[in-house]
């Protein structure tokens, strides 16, 4: 079926479309270089543990490095979390100057992001990826606001609200269609990363919160593909195989599953569904003109429930902000950075619906001039 079919046919948007059910997307995966190089290089996982070993690194001389021979990209998140509130004043002082200077090189890109047409008046920005899931991130992210607003950028950041590992799926939810939440109360949601794949189980919680703010990841699977070298022949069929794992699961708890999956992938998506660039740390080549992810699924899973499956894919940066659009109607345009082996991007203007109050609002107002004309014309004929 064509896009502008499947359009017509389903209501669903094009793949990595620009409109949206609750927002237009302004820019999504935006790649700016400097002179070392992409921007994103110098806020990115390892751009912290780059930082966290120039520190050590004058300990390391002297023999007083409180992390012993243990290699920074070792050292996990939560161990460097347990620093920051212990006893040992040099380790926690090493781990401090660290977020400091990584907070300073985030400021920096976001400076330059806030400085693009696409991020003109931007509001608020949301943070999100695996480096928000700590208190350092959660620290590197309040001071780089500080920073900013000392600089009269009028910005507010803020930690993403679900988990990282959960954002990219409940943020599906909003790429689907409003006939979904009328007759179904779950669907499938695919986060798709250059380490791991993980699927789930959404519920819309739908009945209890229009603005799907309720909605929560209720199963999930995660599968390493990074420990398995897979062909990209053999990562869609895992895929494939825990998706109907899932749609089995959903069943025997008497889910009313949507014949829909919402897909978050990494890269430039184009309106077929392929893959224009950025999917360079995925098994395989899925930028090829002859592979079709969208596609291929939908030869594994023709049908959920009876009927036909439907597919929207969308770059994960904005799969994962979209997880926030109930959270952000209090202002007009917003963006999204998640920190992982990159540094994922997209800005977004909220679409606004018209409430009831506006409805009456706007009808009373057409209602008043109606008659403003009305009088207006009485004492025209009266002067003539």
């Amino acid at each position: 079926m064509a896009t502008d079919e499947l359009v017509k046919a389903t209501g669903i948007a094009h793949h990595g479309a620009e409109r949206l059910p609750s927002v237009e997307i302004d820019s999504f995966n935006i790649e700016m270089k400097d002179e070392d190089g992409f921007l994103g290089d110098r806020a990115s996982k390892g751009a912290f543990r780059d930082i966290l070993d120039r520190w050590r690194k004058p300990l390391r001389k002297t023999g007083e490095d409180p992390f012993g021979k243990e290699p920074s990209e070792e050292i996990s998140k939560k161990t460097l979390d347990a620093i920051l509130v212990g006893d040992d004043t040099e380790a926690s002082a090493v781990v401090h100057s660290a977020i400091e200077d990584f907070a300073q090189e985030l400021a920096y890109v976001t400076r330059r992001f806030l400085k693009t047409k696409a991020w003109a008046k931007t509001e608020r920005i949301v943070v999100g990826g695996g480096f928000r899931d700590s208190r350092l991130g959660e620290l590197a992210i309040a001071r780089t606001e500080i920073i900013l607003k000392s600089e009269d950028f009028k910005i507010d950041m803020m930690p993403i609200r679900h988990h990282p590992d959960e954002a990219g799926l409940v943020g599906a939810l909003h790429l689907a269609p409003s006939w979904i939440f009328e007759a179904y109360d779950s669907i499938l949601a695919v986060d798709i990363g250059g380490t791991n794949i993980r699927c789930g189980l959404v519920e819309t919680n739908w009945r209890k919160a229009k603005d799907l703010s309720k909605a929560k990841v209720v199963k999930s699977e995660l599968w390493r593909h990074a420990d398995d070298e897979p062909t990209r022949e053999g990562a869609v069929k895992r895929l494939t195989k825990m998706l109907k794992g899932l749609i089995t699961e959903a069943e025997n708890e008497g889910f009313k599953l949507a014949p829909f999956i919402g897909i978050a992938c990494p890269g430039v998506i184009n309106a077929d569904g392929s893959i224009e660039k950025g999917a360079q740390n995925l098994p395989g080549n899925w930028e090829s003109s002859k592979f079709n992810l969208p596609a291929s699924l939908i030869e594994g899973i023709p049908e959920i429930g009876e009927h036909d499956t439907a597919i929207l894919m969308h770059n994960d940066g904005v799969v994962q902000g979209l997880s926030e659009v109930p959270f952000m109607q209090d202002v007009e345009r917003w963006g999204v950075l998640t920190i992982g082996t990159g540094l994922g991007n997209a800005r977004f203007t909220n679409r606004r619906k018209e409430s009831a109050k506006d409805r009456d609002s706007t009808e009373n107002g057409k209602k008043k001039a109606k008659e403003n004309n009305k009088e207006n014309n009485k004492d025209s004929a009266k002067s003539d």
